[in-house]
């Protein structure tokens, strides 16, 4: 996955966009009752970890009512861009910036690499449920879309995900509040393993493609063989202990004959 520069978005505005850089940042409840970041004086509520493994929440020891995407959080939680974060009802989301278009290129085996992306619910009705992106996949409230989401409110046709070449591109197609990816609005956007698209606040999906096996194409005439056994280990467990007892025996005799045998 590309590299975006991580900041922290507040929903209501009450703080502007804070970025994220390697280290801890202090998330805190300060006397006026709003939320500080930083240096900001206050009651420790939780702290961002940034570092080479990700980007991490630990929340504050007696803390409570920390959440993310919904799910309470007491002691740590691994994050990603496009969570939502919640403490004291405010609202904050890890933003990325928007992806570059990448030149289409066509894998060497196309059919075995589109079948191995998939779409993964996080959130949502269809949390827990894959959707390979072998074909097109229509967003929307209508029978027919390979997506559903039966909800009167939502768009009959909200979007369509499909690949172009190692890309998903993800179109719009005339829903009120187009989607969110990694926390920022779009209409369209570019994908790739590892981003979360959100549709509605609530439907959660994350692009993931999980390692493909070895398809390197066989020479003609070439076969699999089983691998061989594993030769047999050799017995000096069992023949050193008798050799050592022998050369003992040995020593015994030959020191016994010396002490009695001398005139």
């Amino acid at each position: 996955m590309q590299e975006h520069a991580l900041h922290l978005h507040f929903s209501n505005r009450q703080q502007p966009d804070h970025p994220l850089a390697a280290g801890v940042l202090r998330l805190v409840r300060q006397a006026n009752g709003t939320l500080g970041l930083g240096e900001a004086a206050g009651a420790l509520l939780a702290q961002f970890c940034l570092d080479r493994r990700g980007l991490w929440l630990q929340v504050a020891n007696g803390a409570r009512g920390i959440h993310v995407n919904g799910r309470p959080v007491r002691r740590m939680a691994l994050l990603r861009a496009g969570d939502a974060v919640y403490a004291d009802g405010v609202e904050l989301l890890v933003r990325a910036g928007p992806r570059a278009p990448e030149a289409a290129q066509e894998p060497a085996d196309a059919a075995a690499h589109e079948a191995c992306v998939v779409l993964r619910g996080v959130g949502g009705a269809h949390h827990g449920r894959c959707f390979t992106l072998a074909q097109p996949r229509l967003v929307g409230s209508v029978h027919e879309a390979d997506i559903r989401i039966d909800d009167p409110a939502f768009a009959p046709r909200h979007a369509m995900l499909e690949r172009q070449g190692g890309q998903v591109l993800l179109r719009d197609l005339g829903s009120a509040e187009g989607s969110v990816v990694n926390g920022m609005p779009v209409r369209d956007a570019v994908l790739a393993a590892g981003d979360q698209v959100v549709f509605e606040g609530q439907h959660r999906f994350v692009v993931e493609a999980p390692a493909l096996p070895d398809l390197a194409p066989r020479g003609a005439g070439d076969t699999a063989e089983p691998a061989a056994a594993p030769a047999a280990p050799p017995r000096s467990g069992v023949r050193v202990p008798w050799l050592l007892l022998a050369a003992i025996l040995l020593a015994g005799a030959l020191s016994a004959l010396l002490w009695f045998g001398s005139p």
